[in-house]
Protein backbone atom coordinates (compact mmCIF):
# COMPACT_ATOMS: atom_id res chain seq x y z
CA UNK A 1 0.00 0.00 0.00
CA UNK A 2 1.26 3.55 -1.13
CA UNK A 3 1.96 5.73 1.88
CA UNK A 4 4.22 8.38 0.54
CA UNK A 5 4.34 10.62 -3.01
CA UNK A 6 7.14 12.46 -3.99
CA UNK A 7 6.54 15.07 -6.36
CA UNK A 8 8.81 16.67 -9.36
CA UNK A 9 7.81 20.39 -9.96
CA UNK A 10 8.43 21.11 -13.63
CA UNK A 11 6.03 19.76 -16.09
CA UNK A 12 4.16 17.58 -13.36
CA UNK A 13 2.92 20.86 -11.68
CA UNK A 14 4.20 23.92 -13.63
CA UNK A 15 4.45 24.13 -17.66
CA UNK A 16 8.02 24.16 -18.97
CA UNK A 17 9.07 24.99 -22.01
CA UNK A 18 12.55 23.26 -22.12
CA UNK A 19 13.86 24.81 -25.64
CA UNK A 20 13.55 28.14 -24.89
CA UNK A 21 16.67 28.86 -22.92
CA UNK A 22 18.72 27.11 -25.87
CA UNK A 23 16.67 28.87 -28.08
CA UNK A 24 16.82 32.28 -26.53
CA UNK A 25 20.72 31.64 -26.12
CA UNK A 26 21.28 31.40 -29.90
CA UNK A 27 20.54 35.15 -30.87
CA UNK A 28 23.75 35.00 -28.64
CA UNK A 29 26.16 32.11 -29.86
CA UNK A 30 24.94 29.40 -28.28
CA UNK A 31 25.33 26.16 -30.20
CA UNK A 32 24.93 23.40 -28.35
CA UNK A 33 25.59 22.19 -24.47
CA UNK A 34 29.32 21.46 -23.90
CA UNK A 35 30.63 19.66 -21.11
CA UNK A 36 32.19 23.04 -19.30
CA UNK A 37 28.14 24.32 -19.59
CA UNK A 38 26.28 21.06 -18.60
CA UNK A 39 28.92 20.77 -16.07
CA UNK A 40 28.35 24.33 -14.62
CA UNK A 41 24.66 24.20 -14.82
CA UNK A 42 24.54 21.29 -12.50
CA UNK A 43 26.82 22.72 -9.70
CA UNK A 44 24.56 25.38 -9.55
CA UNK A 45 21.40 22.90 -9.66
CA UNK A 46 23.25 21.63 -7.10
CA UNK A 47 24.11 25.33 -5.21
CA UNK A 48 27.69 24.54 -5.60
CA UNK A 49 28.30 27.64 -6.96
CA UNK A 50 26.34 31.11 -6.53
CA UNK A 51 24.07 32.78 -8.89
CA UNK A 52 26.91 35.78 -9.24
CA UNK A 53 30.12 33.06 -10.25
CA UNK A 54 27.06 31.02 -12.42
CA UNK A 55 26.13 34.26 -14.16
CA UNK A 56 30.38 35.36 -13.98
CA UNK A 57 30.69 32.33 -16.31
CA UNK A 58 28.22 32.35 -18.50
CA UNK A 59 28.62 36.26 -19.06
CA UNK A 60 31.96 35.28 -19.70
CA UNK A 61 31.02 32.44 -21.99
CA UNK A 62 28.79 34.56 -24.18
CA UNK A 63 30.23 37.99 -24.00
CA UNK A 64 27.20 39.50 -26.07
CA UNK A 65 24.71 38.87 -23.96
CA UNK A 66 24.97 40.89 -20.83
CA UNK A 67 23.44 40.03 -17.85
CA UNK A 68 19.81 40.75 -18.38
CA UNK A 69 19.74 39.31 -21.45
CA UNK A 70 21.20 35.63 -19.64
CA UNK A 71 19.02 35.72 -17.05
CA UNK A 72 16.13 36.49 -19.14
CA UNK A 73 17.11 33.83 -21.16
CA UNK A 74 17.00 31.28 -18.53
CA UNK A 75 14.19 31.86 -17.02
CA UNK A 76 12.25 31.55 -20.43
CA UNK A 77 11.99 27.71 -19.84
CA UNK A 78 9.21 28.92 -17.33
CA UNK A 79 6.01 28.99 -18.36
CA UNK A 80 2.32 28.74 -15.85
CA UNK A 81 1.29 27.17 -13.47
CA UNK A 82 -2.41 25.67 -14.28
CA UNK A 83 -4.88 26.29 -11.30
CA UNK A 84 -6.27 23.07 -11.68
CA UNK A 85 -3.29 21.00 -10.90
CA UNK A 86 -3.07 23.89 -7.35
CA UNK A 87 -6.48 22.78 -6.68
CA UNK A 88 -5.58 19.03 -7.37
CA UNK A 89 -2.89 19.05 -5.27
CA UNK A 90 -4.35 21.32 -2.15
CA UNK A 91 -7.40 18.42 -2.34
CA UNK A 92 -5.01 15.95 -1.93
CA UNK A 93 -3.32 17.33 1.17
CA UNK A 94 -6.74 18.18 3.07
CA UNK A 95 -7.52 14.48 2.23
CA UNK A 96 -4.73 13.16 3.98
CA UNK A 97 -4.07 10.07 2.86
CA UNK A 98 -0.50 10.14 1.86
CA UNK A 99 2.41 12.13 3.45
CA UNK A 100 3.41 14.52 0.13
CA UNK A 101 6.61 15.74 -0.74
CA UNK A 102 8.12 17.92 -3.61
CA UNK A 103 11.53 16.43 -4.62
CA UNK A 104 12.67 19.26 -7.62
CA UNK A 105 15.83 19.55 -9.56
CA UNK A 106 15.81 23.56 -9.18
CA UNK A 107 18.02 26.86 -8.91
CA UNK A 108 17.76 29.83 -7.06
CA UNK A 109 17.46 31.74 -10.20
CA UNK A 110 14.63 29.67 -11.45
CA UNK A 111 13.06 29.43 -8.12
CA UNK A 112 13.12 33.14 -7.70
CA UNK A 113 11.31 33.38 -10.83
CA UNK A 114 8.82 30.85 -10.17
CA UNK A 115 7.70 33.08 -6.95
CA UNK A 116 7.66 35.79 -9.06
CA UNK A 117 5.42 34.23 -11.75
CA UNK A 118 3.09 32.72 -9.13
CA UNK A 119 3.06 35.47 -7.04
CA UNK A 120 3.32 35.09 -2.98
CA UNK A 121 0.10 33.45 -2.17
CA UNK A 122 -0.11 31.02 -5.09
CA UNK A 123 3.54 29.96 -4.03
CA UNK A 124 2.65 29.63 -0.55
CA UNK A 125 -0.49 27.72 -1.17
CA UNK A 126 1.62 25.44 -3.19
CA UNK A 127 4.41 24.61 -0.89
CA UNK A 128 1.96 24.31 1.82
CA UNK A 129 0.53 21.48 0.57
CA UNK A 130 3.78 19.48 0.85
CA UNK A 131 4.94 18.00 4.41
CA UNK A 132 8.62 18.72 2.77
CA UNK A 133 9.97 20.99 -0.17
CA UNK A 134 13.50 19.84 -1.05
CA UNK A 135 15.01 21.84 -4.06
CA UNK A 136 18.17 20.73 -5.24
CA UNK A 137 20.09 23.94 -4.74
CA UNK A 138 19.22 23.55 -1.62
CA UNK A 139 19.96 20.07 -0.14
CA UNK A 140 22.93 19.96 -2.53
CA UNK A 141 21.75 17.02 -4.13
CA UNK A 142 20.19 16.10 -7.66
CA UNK A 143 18.07 13.99 -9.67
CA UNK A 144 18.82 11.50 -10.86
CA UNK A 145 21.83 10.43 -7.80
CA UNK A 146 20.58 7.72 -5.76
CA UNK A 147 21.79 9.67 -2.66
CA UNK A 148 18.57 12.08 -3.43
CA UNK A 149 16.10 9.52 -3.07
CA UNK A 150 18.04 8.20 0.08
CA UNK A 151 18.01 11.54 1.58
CA UNK A 152 14.69 11.57 1.48
CA UNK A 153 13.77 8.31 1.81
CA UNK A 154 16.14 8.33 5.21
CA UNK A 155 15.44 12.04 6.22
CA UNK A 156 11.24 11.24 6.59
CA UNK A 157 11.60 7.61 7.47
CA UNK A 158 9.83 6.19 4.46
CA UNK A 159 10.24 2.90 3.21
CA UNK A 160 11.00 2.88 -0.49
CA UNK A 161 8.25 0.17 -1.39
CA UNK A 162 5.48 2.37 0.54
CA UNK A 163 6.62 5.51 -1.49
CA UNK A 164 5.39 6.80 -5.01
CA UNK A 165 7.41 9.02 -7.41
CA UNK A 166 6.37 10.86 -10.19
CA UNK A 167 8.08 12.85 -12.31
CA UNK A 168 8.63 13.79 -16.14
CA UNK A 169 12.21 12.33 -16.60
CA UNK A 170 12.84 8.72 -17.33
CA UNK A 171 16.38 9.10 -16.05
CA UNK A 172 14.96 10.33 -12.77
CA UNK A 173 12.29 7.42 -12.23
CA UNK A 174 14.59 4.70 -13.10
CA UNK A 175 16.61 5.65 -10.35
CA UNK A 176 14.57 5.57 -7.99
CA UNK A 177 13.06 2.15 -9.44
CA UNK A 178 16.31 1.05 -8.54
CA UNK A 179 15.96 2.15 -4.92
CA UNK A 180 12.88 -0.17 -4.61
CA UNK A 181 10.49 2.68 -4.76
CA UNK A 182 7.27 2.72 -7.18
CA UNK A 183 7.57 5.15 -9.51
CA UNK A 184 5.36 7.43 -12.55
CA UNK A 185 7.11 8.63 -15.43
CA UNK A 186 4.74 11.02 -16.62
CA UNK A 187 4.01 11.54 -20.30
CA UNK A 188 3.83 15.14 -20.80
CA UNK A 189 0.78 16.32 -22.85
CA UNK A 190 -0.38 13.11 -22.76
CA UNK A 191 -0.59 12.31 -19.22
CA UNK A 192 -1.63 14.83 -16.37
CA UNK A 193 -1.11 14.87 -12.66
CA UNK A 194 -4.50 14.54 -11.96
CA UNK A 195 -4.16 11.22 -12.97
CA UNK A 196 -2.06 10.12 -10.12
CA UNK A 197 -5.06 8.04 -8.17
CA UNK A 198 -5.22 5.67 -11.22
CA UNK A 199 -1.77 5.65 -11.73
CA UNK A 200 -1.36 4.49 -7.93
CA UNK A 201 -4.17 1.79 -8.08
CA UNK A 202 -2.29 0.45 -10.66
CA UNK A 203 0.61 -0.62 -8.38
Amino acid sequence: MIENIIFDFGDVFINLDKQATAREMQKFGFKSLTPELAELFAAYEKGLVTTEYFLDQTSYMFPKAGRLNLIRAWNSIILDFPEDRLKFIEKLAEEKDYRLFLLSNTNELHIDFVKQRMGKKRYARFKNCFEKFYLSHEINLRKPEHEIFEFVLNSNNLKAEKTFFVDDSSEHTTAAAELGIRCWHLDVGKEDISDLKFKISKC
